[in-house]
């Protein structure tokens, strides 16, 4: 066989290697709701809430999804639903460090809020999931958290009457599959978002009676790159604030004599420059959900302030934005702490707990 054929030879059997490879690759369906799209308007001080194409929301997935998320069903002894660890009463998170899952078992990372997670590019403190659709995956299936798997919830939800009856408004006449249960979930979960606060009446309101002197002049305190420079990872702009970069920071949260207790974005990446590193939460209506950090270890607001005065726990990827702030005076902590009060929006009507019927109530 000369070159030439055994080159042809070589790039057939190459073609078809990868055929086969790409015919073994798991795809998604294009599964889409049946229902009209609505639109999930914004409140002020926040912009347009970010809809995947593949998951528009309906007002059959909203509901849907938010009787998804308040009922246990969706653990493995019916003892733990979504709100369990998000509860609207503390601001849909958790009132304690860490949560408590199936059999009383507990993980190591405070839940944070849901509450305008709809805004964040990545979801968990650590990124793993790359959408709310994915995120509602994990806790199903966390040994420490619901402690099931999905194909059990396919077999719950499938013999549910009612269920089938709500899905099949939804999603059409099927058998209910665990992507129409994370797609529906994740829609309700867009519509937990909250603005309009005296901020955002003062700064995008123009209401100069909207908030006091005090939460003003801790503005300054937040922004100023000479002050506390908050704002650099908590983002404010022209038109509306996420108070999120969207991005990764060590702080020297969970570090101890300069040892990682959590490694953080590590776990995700293997990069050694990771460890330590946690997503930046958004802190709208951080007044509502102490305590603070991925780990819970911090009860209040002055104990967050406290620690970024003291520029967190050494540790060799300590962010090169912690640095010690000493020189804040009490007034100017004072207000800080008053601005960050003042981040506390309105809650969206029908967030809570959907009223059951009898039939519902009983299973």
């Amino acid at each position: 066989m000369n070159s030439r054929k055994l080159f042809f030879c070589i790039l057939l059997l190459v073609v078809a290697a990868c055929t086969l490879l790409l015919s073994q690759q798991p795809t998604r369906s294009a599964l889409m709701p049946i229902g009209k799209p609505v639109q999930i308007k914004a409140p002020l001080g926040l912009p347009p809430v970010p809809i995947p194409p593949d998951n528009p929301p309906t007002a059959e997935t909203i509901a849907l999804g938010r009787r998804l998320y308040y009922d246990p069903i969706l653990s493995l002894d019916y003892t733990v639903s979504c709100a369990t660890c998000h509860s609207p009463e503390h601001g849909f998170a958790d009132p304690n460090p860490v949560s408590e899952g199936v059999g009383k078992k507990t993980g190591t990372r405070h839940s944070p809020s849901v509450l305008n997670s709809a805004y964040s590019a990545v979801q968990f403190w650590d990124g793993r999931s790359p959408s709310l659709e994915n995120q509602a995956e994990g806790p199903v299936q966390n040994p420490v958290e619901m402690a099931n798997t999905l194909t059990v919830v396919e077999q719950r939800l499938n013999g549910d009457p009612g269920y089938r009856q709500a899905f099949a408004k939804a999603w059409g006449a099927r058998p209910i599959t665990y992507e129409m249960v994370e797609k529906s979930i994740a829609s309700f979960e867009r519509t937990v978002i909250s603005a309009n606060s005296p901020f955002d009446r003062w700064k995008y309101g123009r209401d100069e009676k909207a908030v006091s002197d005090a939460v003003k002049r801790g503005f300054i305190v937040f922004t100023a790159k000479d002050k506390g420079n908050c704002a650099e990872c908590h983002t404010i702009g022209a038109k509306d604030a996420l108070f999120t970069d969207n991005e990764f920071h060590n702080i020297g949260v969970s570090v101890d004599m300069g040892q990682f207790i959590d490694v953080g974005l590590y776990a995700v990446t293997h990069k050694d420059a990771d460890k330590g590193k946690f997503r930046t939460p958004c802190i709208r209506n951080v007044a509502l959900f102490p305590p603070y950090m991925s780990d819970g270890s911090m009860k209040d607001l002055k104990q967050v302030i406290d620690f970024y005065i003291g520029a967190g726990n050494s540790n060799a990827n300590l962010d090169k934005e912690i640095h010690v702030l000493d020189f804040l005076s009490g007034q100017e902590r004072s207000d800080l702490l008053e601005f960050l009060k003042s981040l506390t929006g309105e809650i969206p009507p029908n967030v809570g707990p959907p009223v059951l019927t009898e039939t519902q109530a009983r299973r």
